[in-house]
C-alpha cells in the first residue's frame, strides 16, 4: 500500500517517476490564464490569516460546504475568519475522492510544510501555524509566485480596466511577468439594455469620447484593445455558453445597437446577431496584433437565482451545460479562416461528452503555419481534475497531437493554487508512461521526457510570445 500524498503519488511505475522527477517536477510555471487580482501583486499583499488567502473567493469550496450543510453565515457571511476555517476543515474529510480532496493537501504540504490531514480535531494547529507563516515576507505574494517557479501569470481583464497595477508591476521590475488578458463579455450582453447602457457610458468616460452609434462603439472598444497590447497583452479570452455565429448584416448591426441604446429589449434573434458581429470583430483584432484568443465554453451559469440575488455571480452557482457546438465552432473558426484572418485559438470543453467533438474540431483549422495553433485547452472548471484531464488528453491523444498541448492554467483566484501544475504534469507522466510499461510506445525516456517537458512548459513559452 502506497502513503497518501508521498512523493510518487500518482506515479504509478517506474517510468512515471522518472519521468516527473527527471523531467517535468523542474519546469517553470507559465500560468497563461486565471483570475488573480493584480492590485493585490502590485501591492504584495501580505493575508492576515489562512482563512483569507485560502476561502475568501473558491466557490469550489463553497459548494463542497454547502453540499455538507453548513450554512451561508459560515461561507459567505459574517462569522469570523476562524470560524470559516473551522467549517471548512470540518468539511475537508466528506471531500473523498472529490479534486478538493487532494488539492487541499497539496496546497498543506507544499506552501506549508504540513503533512496532517485537515479535520476539524488539527484545524485549530493548522489554522494557527499557517497563519503564522503568512506574516514573514517569504509569504507575500510575490514571494507565492516566486516559490513556484511562475514565469509568466496572465490575468482576466475586462476593457475599462485601467491596468494601472499591471504597469506598476512593470515599473517594479518584478521578475514575473504579469500580463492582462482582454476578455469583453460584458460589451457583448445585450440580455439587460439598462446595464450594458451603463456599460457604454462607462467606456465613454474611458475613451472620452460620445458613443451614439455602431461604428463610435466599435472605434472605443478598439481603443482599449490597443491600449491592452500597449500595456503587454498578448491574449483575449471570452466565456461563453456557445459561440455566437449567426448571420448578420452591418446595417442589422447598427439598427441594434439603436435600440440598445434608446434602452429597448431586443428580440433574441437580434441579440445573436449583436453577439455575433462582436464576437467577430474582437477576433479580428486579435488576428491583427497576433494574439492568443482563448474561449471557454459551455457552462451553464447562475442556475440558482435565489443564490445568485443574494451572493452575485461567480459564487457556486454554475454548472456544466449541454450546448450544441459543432455547426457554431466550425462557421466561426471558418469565416476567419476564408479571411485569412484566424489567430492562435484555444478552445475550452466544460462537458465531457463533448471532447471528441474539441478535439477534432482544432484539426479542421491547423494550416502549417505554427505548430498547434489551434488548440484543444486543458480540462477546464468541473474537468480540471484527475478524470477530467485524463479524458481530455485522451482525446486530443487520440484525434491530435498531445506533443503540441501548451499544458495546464490554474483559472483560479487564489494565490495557494499552483500545485495544480504539478497535478496535471504527474498525471501526463503517468499516461505516457503506462502506454510505455504496455508496449504501446517504445522504452525512449528520453525523448518521452522532451515531449513531457515541452507540454509543462516549451510550448506555452513559444506559443503565447510573452519573452519576444
Amino acid at each position: 500500500m502506497k502513503n497518501f500524498l508521498d512523493d510518487d503519488f500518482l506515479l504509478e511505475s517506474k517510468t512515471a517517476q522518472k519521468l516527473y522527477h527527471d523531467f517535468a517536477k523542474s519546469m517553470p510555471i507559465i500560468d497563461y490564464h486565471c483570475h488573480l487580482p493584480p492590485d493585490e501583486i502590485a501591492a504584495d499583499k501580505q493575508f492576515a490569516n489562512i482563512t483569507r488567502i485560502w476561502l475568501n473567493g473558491d466557490h469550489y469550496k463553497w459548494r463542497a460546504m454547502r453540499a455538507n450543510g453548513v450554512q451561508e453565515k459560515y461561507i459567505t457571511g459574517d462569522a469570523g475568519d476562524w470560524e470559516k476555517f473551522e467549517k471548512w476543515a470540518a468539511t475537508v474529510p466528506y471531500t473523498l475522492r472529490n479534486p478538493l480532496y487532494h488539492w487541499t493537501h497539496l496546497e498543506l504540504r507544499r506552501y506549508f510544510d504540513i503533512k496532517e490531514i485537515l479535520s476539524q480535531a488539527t484545524a485549530r494547529k493548522i489554522y494557527d501555524e499557517c497563519s503564522e507563516k503568512l506574516q514573514s515576507p517569504e509569504y507575500s505574494v510575490r514571494s507565492l509566485l516566486k516559490k513556484f517557479k511562475v514565469e509568466v501569470v496572465g490575468t482576466t481583464d475586462d476593457p475599462l480596466d485601467s491596468l494601472e497595477h499591471h504597469q506598476k508591476l512593470k515599473q517594479d521590475g518584478f521578475e514575473v511577468k504579469v500580463l492582462p488578458s482582454f476578455r469583453p463579455d460584458r460589451a457583448m450582453n445585450p440580455d439587460n439594455p439598462d446595464a450594458l447602457n451603463a456599460y457604454i457610458d462607462q467606456l465613454e468616460n474611458v475613451v472620452s469620447t460620445d458613443i451614439t452609434d455602431y461604428d463610435a462603439y466599435l472605434s472605443a472598444l478598439k481603443a482599449r484593445h490597443d491600449y491592452f497590447a500597449a500595456s503587454g497583452s498578448k491574449l483575449s479570452d471570452h466565456g461563453l455558453d456557445h459561440i455566437y455565429a449567426v448571420d448578420y448584416t452591418e446595417n442589422e448591426v447598427k439598427a441594434i445597437f439603436k435600440k440598445i441604446r434608446a434602452k429597448e429589449a431586443v428580440s433574441t434573434d437580434e441579440n445573436l446577431k449583436f453577439r455575433s458581429a462582436l464576437l467577430y470583430q474582437f477576433a479580428l483584432w486579435d488576428h491583427e496584433k497576433g494574439w492568443v484568443q482563448q474561449y471557454h465554453l459551455g457552462a451553464l451559469r447562475n442556475n440558482n437565482t435565489r443564490g445568485l440575488a443574494t451572493l452575485g455571480p461567480d459564487t457556486g452557482w454554475d454548472s456544466i451545460g449541454d450546448f450544441n457546438h459543432g455547426k457554431a465552432l466550425s462557421r466561426f473558426l471558418d469565416r476567419l479562416d476564408t479571411d485569412n484572418c484566424l489567430a492562435k485559438t484555444i478552445i475550452y470543453n466544460s462537458n465531457p461528452v463533448n471532447n471528441d467533438l474539441f478535439a477534432a474540431m482544432t484539426g479542421n483549422f491547423n494550416d502549417g503555419s505554427v505548430a498547434g495553433k489551434i488548440q484543444f485547452g486543458s480540462g477546464w472548471w468541473f474537468m480540471d481534475q484527475k478524470h477530467g484531464m485524463i479524458d481530455q488528453l485522451n482525446s486530443l491523444s487520440n484525434i491530435g497531437l498531445l506533443s503540441r498541448m501548451v499544458g495546464m492554467l490554474t483559472d483560479s483566484r487564489s494565490f495557494l493554487s499552483f500545485p495544480r501544475h504539478e497535478y496535471f504534469r504527474r498525471i501526463v507522466c503517468n499516461l505516457l508512461a503506462t502506454d510505455i510499461e504496455n508496449g504501446e510506445l517504445p522504452n525512449d525516456i528520453e525523448w518521452t521526457g522532451k515531449i513531457v517537458q515541452d507540454i509543462c512548459y516549451n510550448n506555452a513559452r513559444e506559443y503565447f510570445g510573452f519573452y519576444e
